[in-house]
């Protein structure tokens, strides 16, 4: 009962993000752009599935800054704060028992490759956050790596369906090279924006750049317009 209850919490809180936030989602380019630059035939939201500038790939390249943390999972923790009412630090067993959702969507990387059709496992954006509550001052988080990267987003993006935090990549365990036990998958932008070896979240009250952001990286970064760099 006490599962059910915190299910159905969740649930409630979940809808009320996703009407707290619905226009900014709705007006955002990666669903209302319309005229966005790529080819092929529409993905699953409507956009061509190779964004400009793109080249398909069948292998997925391992990016990273030089350092692999190696992250049991008795040791692993996600601390959830910030601009929030009920903040949180997450076991393994405790991420396990959240909503899980299975999802495939494309990855695009700011190096000119994407990868289509990646099938995923983990726990929506939008649950966490239906988890802690997000002030009505949130506007952007900002994701910590174990491997000391961050990255921000805005919640508009941030609480879109796609944004999960998977543990599960094509049935296996997520490899320890691409992020694993867990990672943050951003399939709207380029994968810069969802850190690897994820270890906290942080809501916060304005935008603040992340790590390849203050290194002349799109602060926005929406495939379909090339937006790579900063201006």
């Amino acid at each position: 009962m006490e599962d059910q209850d915190k299910l159905n919490r969740i649930i409630e809180a979940r809808m009320k993000l996703k009407a707290r936030f619905e226009e900014q989602m709705r007006n955002t380019p990666s669903v209302a752009d319309d005229q966005p630059k790529g080819s092929g035939e529409p993905n699953r939201h409507g956009m061509p599935v190779i964004p400009i500038g793109q080249t398909k790939t069948y292998k997925w390249p391992v990016l990273d800054l030089g350092y692999q943390p190696n992250v049991s999972l008795d040791r692993w923790r996600l601390t959830i704060d910030g601009e929030v009412e009920n903040p949180v630090r997450l076991t393994w067993k405790q991420f396990m028992d959240l909503p899980q959702t299975k999802d495939t969507s494309d990855f695009h990387c700011v190096t000119t490759w994407s990868k289509l059709d990646m099938h995923w496992k983990g726990v929506s954006l939008l649950d966490l956050a239906a988890l802690v509550h997000p002030k009505e001052t949130a506007t952007h988080i900002m994701c910590y790596g174990y491997d000391t990267y961050t990255t921000n987003l805005s919640l508009e993006e941030a609480l879109k369906p796609d944004v999960l935090l998977v543990h599960t990549y094509e049935g296996q365990p997520l490899p320890h090279e691409h992020g694993g036990p867990v990672r943050m998958i951003t399939p709207q932008l380029y994968a810069w924006k969802g850190a690897k070896w994820i270890k906290r979240i942080e809501f916060l009250s304005a935008d603040k750049l992340g790590f390849w952001e203050e290194r002349g990286y799109s602060n926005t970064a929406y495939p379909w317009r090339n937006d790579r760099y900063s201006d």
